[in-house]
């Protein structure tokens, strides 16, 4: 939470202090009044049952005060608040290990799939692009608020084939970000990078630039053997990108966990926790609770 003006906070923790000592001086001087024509042992019995309401009282009169004392110090309130104007790249694996079939029906054809349904369930507004990347990276579709356009692209998608540059694919992106924004990076890969540009250093170039990197690593352990090599997965690499960019990674084993985890990656990504004013809600809900605590306290014959 911050303050517009933290300066009323301080001038009001200095007015609540000497309301207190005021009020506990005209307290103790009306107790000393009723203590000389009262006897003690029916004043006592006549005070017990009514402390608890006095109590309630007090603590409901200091929390109003203390909510138009916030309230008039301007507070803002980091909430997450939904983005109608973000950027958010796509960028899938197409390299050989993505023909992998433990993933039904294979590794590639899961990623394009979750991926569809990642643009239809974006809200309207937020541009979308695709880059796709195997021994180097290519741009499939520019980023577009253009759903219809985006979703076409996706029949480009090359056949899986060659190595894996997942740092080619990020500094691609990199490029193709507006300079300031809302902007999001989901990497679907297997992980194993072999060829171009180091993915970490380019996962703390978007760390440094507040653009997150959401790796999904799709795969089992022991995928297929493909070109005389294994189709693993390097969970612990995925797990670095999504660290060093303020990201995070989720694991997809099936079809169905990649396109469960695509669907809320849709909703997650345009989401940005942004300062809320919230000076009024502070001032009308303390300026009611003061009017209510006012009526009971005269009830209660103890307004100060």
């Amino acid at each position: 939470m911050s303050f517009d003006a933290p300066w009323v906070l301080v001038a009001g923790a200095i007015a609540a202090f000497v309301l207190t000592l005021l009020f506990r001086r005209a307290e103790a001087r009306t107790d000393a009044q009723t203590l000389r024509y009262s006897s003690l042992p029916f004043l006592e019995s006549a005070i017990r049952p009514r402390r608890w309401p006095i109590l309630l009282f007090r603590a409901a009169w200091i929390v109003a005060l203390a909510a138009l004392v916030v309230g008039l110090a301007g507070p803002h309130l980091r909430l997450p608040v939904p983005v109608a104007d973000g950027d958010v790249f796509i960028c899938i694996d197409t390299s050989g290990s993505m023909a992998s079939t433990d993933v039904t029906p294979t590794r590639a054809a899961a990623a394009t799939s979750a991926a569809r349904a990642f643009i239809q369930e974006s809200p309207p507004g937020v541009r979308i692009g695709l880059i796709t990347f195997s021994g180097n990276a290519e741009l499939i579709a520019p980023l577009s608020a253009n759903k219809e356009a985006t979703l076409s692209a996706l029949d480009q998608i090359p056949a899986p084939n060659g190595a894996t540059a997942i740092g080619d694919a990020l500094q691609l992106a990199a490029t193709q970000f507006p300079p300031t924004g809302h902007r999001v990076v989901v990497l679907i890969t297997d992980g194993v990078n072999n060829t171009g540009v180091d993915p970490q250093e380019m996962a703390a170039y978007f760390g440094a630039h507040h653009v997150p990197v959401y790796t999904i690593g799709i795969g089992t352990p022991n995928g297929d053997v493909i070109g005389g090599e294994e189709s693993t997965i390097d969970e612990n690499a995925l797990e670095g990108y999504a660290e060093a960019s303020g990201g995070a990674y989720a694991r997809a084993e099936n079809a169905t966990q990649l396109h469960d985890a695509l669907v809320r990656l849709g909703h997650e990504t345009t989401i940005e926790r942004r300062p809320v004013a919230a000076a009024l809600g502070f001032v009308v809900s303390g300026a009611v609770l003061l009017v209510v605590t006012m009526l009971a306290g005269l009830g209660l014959g103890r307004i100060p």
